[in-house]
């Protein structure tokens, strides 16, 4: 359970999914459409054939090579293990009428989005240049915890985009305060279309990359240090060799979702993707 404000490491170790402690939502709530990432149709609401009774995946060692790509870089920031342990008082979905099913299954992509946002609060709350704005953001720190804390019923109600979009205005001028203190001209390619870009070598230090769509972009070598990635679509890019020191608001599932090498410099926030070594 989310607790006051403290190490963000130990605040950021929360905001993980822990399959252990949770009821395999996500392999449950979500659906997901036959494609390069999942190898079948799913609805939601339905469990995935590989879910076992156990609430544990049968082949979540084989998934990449069993055509379950989207699975592997899938994150509910800690969702999971609060709705399932919290929320929901470690009552699972099996055990109750199906309403009780449908309630966790609605909840569930709500308090991923409210953990999504905690993350990116965290981290903000640790870079220097946006202290004009700590305090605000340890408000809005303090507000998505309790709204991620309320009951079903609560969490069913919230006007999630409504609390995104407040939570984003604060994001936003952190992103700007700390971009201010790149040297040089900071290039803004926010919602930029990049698919496909080659952008090798590039200098893109302190850039907003805010959602931008880096799709299968080749930024082998790309100097990335201090630039903002929050949203950016990093499936397939190929950050062989690139420097993302210093970048932020980048998250695990971005980088599972991109390829990579032992070359491949990296924030402190995320880990090395455990694919990049066999990638060639």
């Amino acid at each position: 359970m989310l607790t006051g404000m403290r190490d963000p490491h130990a605040a950021r170790a929360e905001l993980r999914g822990d399959c252990e402690r949770c009821f395999g939502l996500c392999c449950v709530a979500l659906p997901f459409a036959a494609s390069a990432d999942f190898a079948v149709d799913k609805a939601a609401g339905t469990p995935c054939r590989n879910l076992g009774e156990d609430h544990r995946c049968g082949i979540h060692a084989r998934l990449r090579q069993t055509g379950f790509t989207g699975c592997t870089v899938y994150d509910c920031f800690g969702a999971g293990q609060q709705v399932s342990q919290v929320t929901f008082g470690g009552r699972g979905w099996r055990a109750g009428p199906p309403e009780h099913a449908r309630s966790m299954f609605e909840v569930f992509p709500v308090v991923r989005q409210l953990h999504e946002l905690l993350w990116y609060l965290t981290e903000a709350l640790t870079l220097p240049a946006a202290r004009p704005v700590h305090a605000d953001l340890r408000k809005a720190l303090g507000r998505t915890r309790e709204l991620a804390g309320g009951s079903p019923e609560q969490l069913a109600a919230l006007d999630v985009a409504a609390h995104r979009q407040e939570v984003n205005v604060l994001l936003l001028r952190t992103s700007e305060l700390t971009r201010a203190g790149v040297k040089g001209r900071r290039k803004d390619r926010r919602g930029a279309d990049l698919m496909g870009a080659r952008l090798r070598g590039a200098d893109l230090r302190g850039a907003s990359l805010r959602g931008a769509y880096l799709i299968a972009a080749d930024l082998t070598g790309a100097d990335l240090r201090d630039a903002d990635l929050i949203g950016a679509d990093l499936r397939d890019a190929d950050l062989t060799d690139a420097d993302l020191t210093g970048a932020f608001f980048l998250t695990q599932p971005q980088l599972n979702a991109a390829r990579g090498s032992a070359g491949t410099r990296l924030p402190g926030s995320v880990a090395r993707p455990g694919h990049w070594a066999a990638q060639r």
